[in-house]
Order: C-alpha cells, then sequence, then structure tokens
C-alpha cells in the first residue's frame, strides 16, 4: 500500500460524515452518482455506481457485490470510456435464464460520429468481471439532440426518449425496456403551446426478440390523472425501474401489480402501483418518496431468490457539487429497501439484514411522556432507535436525536392532526423539513424504525412510510442525546442499539 493509498483511506476513517454501513462512494466522485444495473445471480448481490473517473474525463459504472448486502467486494468498471466518448449515465439490468447478465444504459455521443449516443447494451457472464458491448447500438439517437430518437410512425415523426432506460423484462419470447423522457420533455414540452403528448411525465417501450435488433412499440403508460399529488406536466420520468411487487416482505409470491420507481428531476422519486398488460402499463395508484424537493433520488431495484424487490436510492443534496473536493468522497445510498405489497398498498422496511450490525442494546421505560424526557445512547453517531407509541391522547409525538448542546438536532416526529411524519434538522446551518403524508389508524401504535449513520439518516413508520435525508451537523461531537417528546403519549417499547461499521472504510 502507498503512502497516499493509506492517507486516503485514514482521512475517508477520519470524516465524521462519512457513513459506516451505508453505501458511500469509495474515494471517487459519485456526482450524479446514481445506483445502476442491480441484479442477483448465484447467491450475490451485484450493483453499479455512477461516478466520474478523473482520469478518462469520462462516467463510469463502477461495480460492486455482496453476499449479505452489508459487505461488498469491488470488481473491476462494468463500463467505462469507448472511443473516446464521455462514458455513460443511467440504466437497468437483466439475468437471462442462461445466467448471462445484461445491462442497457444511456451512452455518450461517439466524438468520431459513428453513433450518435443513445441505450447501449453489454452483457457478462458469471463471475460478472468483463462486460463486452453489443454493437451497433439498440437505439441510435437523433443527431440533432443527444437523449432523443425521432422516428417514422404511422407516417409521423415522433419524438421518443432516448435515454436513462429501465431494467430488461422478458415476456412472450421478447425483451423490453423503457426509455426516459426529460430530453423530450425539455425540447418540445415545456412551452405553454407544446402538444399535450410531450408533457409531463411518461416513457417509450421498445421491444427485442435477440437483445440485438430494438423496435419502437408505443407509449408505455400515460399519466392521465389531475389529482393534486400525481406528476404534474412539469415533472419527467426517469431512472424507471419496472418490476412485479411481491405479496410478502420475504418468501412470497410475485403478484401481478407492477412497481414503476422513478424520478422527476424536479421532484425526486416517486411510484406508480398498476397492471401490465398488452404491452401497456396502466397505473392505478401513485405515490412519493420525496416531498420537499429531490433529495431522495435514483432508484434501482431487484428481485432477489426470497422474491424481494430491494431497492437502493441516491441521496441528492446541495452538497454534492462540491463534496467531492471538500472531503474526497461522494455519494451516499439509502440502506437496501423491501417493497412489498400487502391490502393492494405499498409497504416497505428495511432489509432485514442490518439487524447482524445491531449491538449492546440499550431498553427505555418511559411510560406515559408529557414534555421531553433526556436518555443517552451508547454511540450517538451510529445506532438504531425502535419504538411503539401509543397516540390515543396525543398529537405530536417522536424524537430528537442527536441534540448536543447546541440548538442543532434532529426531529422525527409524527403528527396525528396534520397526518404527516415530520424530519426537521439543521445541516450546515440551514434549514431541512421533509413532511411525508401517513395517517395511523384510530387504535393504531405508532411504529417507528430510526437508522442514524454519521451523515445518513433513515426513519420508517408503520411499514408504510419512510423518509431518508443526509444531515451536516457543525458540529457532531456535541450530538451526544436524544429526547422523546410528545405531549401525552405512551412511549410504551423504545430500544436503542448501537450500529457496527460494515464498510472497509
Amino acid at each position: 500500500m502507498s503512502a497516499h493509498t493509506k492517507e486516503t483511506i485514514d482521512k475517508l476513517i477520519a470524516d465524521p460524515h462519512r457513513p459506516r454501513y451505508h453505501f458511500a462512494g469509495p474515494a471517487v466522485d459519485c456526482g450524479p452518482g446514481d445506483p445502476n444495473g442491480a441484479f442477483f445471480a448465484e447467491g450475490r448481490y451485484h450493483l453499479m455506481y455512477l461516478y466520474h473517473n478523473k482520469a478518462t474525463n469520462a462516467y463510469h459504472w463502477g461495480h460492486l457485490s455482496s453476499a449479505d448486502l452489508l459487505h461488498w467486494q469491488s470488481h473491476p468498471d462494468a463500463l467505462t470510456q469507448e472511443n473516446g466518448d464521455g462514458g455513460c449515465y443511467s440504466g437497468g439490468a437483466f439475468l437471462d435464464d442462461d445466467l448471462t447478465a445484461y445491462i442497457p444504459f444511456w451512452k455518450f455521443k461517439a466524438p468520431d460520429g459513428s453513433d450518435n449516443g443513445g441505450i447501449a447494451i453489454a452483457y457478462s457472464k458469471p463471475p460478472y468481471d468483463k462486460w463486452e458491448r453489443i454493437h451497433p447500438l439498440a437505439i441510435n439517437g437523433s443527431a440533432e439532440q443527444w437523449g432523443i430518437v425521432d422516428l417514422e410512425v404511422d407516417g409521423n415523426v415522433e419524438h421518443l426518449g432516448c435515454s436513462d432506460p429501465s431494467n430488461i423484462w422478458k415476456e412472450n419470447g421478447y425483451y423490453y425496456m423503457q426509455t426516459g423522457n426529460l430530453v423530450v420533455l425539455n425540447v418540445y414540452g415545456r412551452a405553454p403551446d407544446s402538444e399535450e403528448k410531450y408533457k409531463g411525465d411518461w416513457t417509450d417501450l421498445f421491444r427485442s426478440s435477440d437483445m440485438k435488433h430494438w423496435e419502437f412499440v408505443h407509449r408505455f403508460y400515460k399519466n392521465e390523472h389531475s389529482d393534486e399529488d400525481w406528476p404534474d406536466e412539469t415533472e419527467d420520468d426517469m431512472c424507471p425501474s419496472f418490476l412485479p411487487l411481491p405479496d410478502e416482505k420475504s418468501g412470497g409470491k410475485l403478484t401481478d401489480t407492477y412497481l414503476q420507481l422513478f424520478i422527476s428531476h424536479n421532484k425526486g422519486t416517486q411510484y406508480y402501483l398498476g397492471k401490465l398488460r398488452n404491452e401497456t402499463f396502466s397505473p392505478e395508484k401513485h405515490g412519493r418518496m420525496s416531498w420537499k424537493n429531490r433529495g431522495f433520488f435514483a432508484p434501482e431495484a431487484l428481485i432477489d431468490d426470497k422474491n424481494r424487490q430491494l431497492a437502493w436510492f441516491w441521496m441528492f443534496d446541495e452538497k454534492n457539487s462540491t463534496h467531492f473536493e471538500q472531503y474526497g468522497w461522494s455519494g451516499v445510498y439509502t440502506f437496501p429497501r423491501v417493497l412489498w405489497l400487502e391490502n393492494n398498498e405499498l409497504k416497505m422496511a428495511p432489509a432485514e439484514e442490518l439487524d447482524q450490525l445491531q449491538t449492546k442494546p440499550q431498553q427505555f421505560a418511559f411510560g406515559t411522556v408529557d414534555g421531553k424526557e433526556e436518555f443517552y445512547l451508547n454511540n450517538p453517531k451510529s445506532f438504531r432507535i425502535k419504538a411503539k407509541i401509543s397516540m390515543k391522547n396525543a398529537d405530536y409525538a417522536g424524537f430528537i436525536v442527536r441534540a448536543g448542546d447546541s440548538d442543532e438536532g434532529t426531529k422525527i416526529i409524527y403528527s396525528k392532526s396534520e397526518q404527516k411524519l415530520i424530519f426537521e434538522s439543521m445541516s450546515d446551518g440551514e434549514p431541512m423539513v421533509e413532511q411525508a403524508p401517513f395517517i395511523l389508524t384510530s387504535d393504531e401504535m405508532l411504529t417507528l424504525d430510526i437508522f442514524v449513520d454519521h451523515s445518513m439518516f433513515e426513519v420508517y413508520a408503520n411499514e408504510r412510510q419512510g423518509t431518508a435525508r443526509q444531515v451536516y451537523l457543525s458540529d457532531p461531537e456535541t450530538a451526544i442525546k436524544a429526547f422523546a417528546i410528545s405531549d401525552g403519549a405512551e412511549f410504551t417499547e423504545v430500544t436503542a442499539y448501537e450500529m457496527m461499521p460494515a464498510n472497509l472504510f
């Protein structure tokens, strides 16, 4: 190990903001840092991460794999620069029956003009250390505008999405994938007099019988709702992930309800639940996973051997543009979130593998709390709090964690009257507020599952709602206290665990 490498590792270990069990960029500039290309094969989870390679001045896909979602092995980069181009942006993955893995991605234009950039596909076989590209491109974009392909459809020229492809899926002898619509929306859908068909969120569907020759099918779905909470005409659909939902958290059966995870670049991650029929997706329900801004971003999901749908999300915040220069790393992902269908509603919880990191449990018996109850944790930088709270006689209950002696601290609160799960903090001296809609039934206990991993915060409520944020406290060493706050709520169970590190550094 060189002295420079040791110096870099020591710097990362000493960084008070760098998470210890969430994925954090491994001394590279993950900005943009989308998780990409996730698939499960032969007992291992494979996950790609988008990063800017300074040596080539191009965007690569780094590649990791894990047997337990906790400890990750590095592989050679799956995607790199090709013939001097800018590399690649986001995409998905697919594992075929013969264990060949395919990763579709958004390719930059070739400098020599041999292609216009568009949707490319690479493939690999176990152990997935070497990836080869399929030539020519699956979809060669239009020369005039990267991210768009112009095709003649029924005698008319249609502007189709040619960016951020989804995962691939297979049905009735065909391979299918979606393409994102941001560039088409920007060019053809944002003016007041734009054609209605180009406004708002949508994706285009392409299919192939051999993974080499792809044809346009039609628009994959239509957002025909004007409800306030559904996407409006300013929102795009990019980084789509399209997989069937299981009917249990683990070990269940895959249902005929599909989850379309995606981002709009102005409002972050959201989702549709719906059915797939006749090569068309029909959204029936819509929900968001980011409410204040786009801080919860770029979903990537897979189905594993337990029939779990697991999803990672990139924590996009305003420090991304300068974070690498300041700290020597950038890019944080949520811990894998399990997503399933229950009573026709989307359920969510952290993957159970996280339990393996729990140690030194502390139990607190508060009973009824009216005001604040102070308690101390073994490790105020990396911990988990699991709590059950009766809200029968209270409107407002939760925790303030890592409060310290200053006014900084993070409130994690449920407001019964507002029907919201509230995350409120200060980050680098700036206020941060996230309010997620959440309704408790009349006799239901509030169940909170809170994870703090240095700057990374994740919160789950009753396995029906979740929120995640990065918080940069100006003086994290003083953040050694937590408070239970309420107005007559009964804290029936409160257990805190110290969380052991899983990252190499």
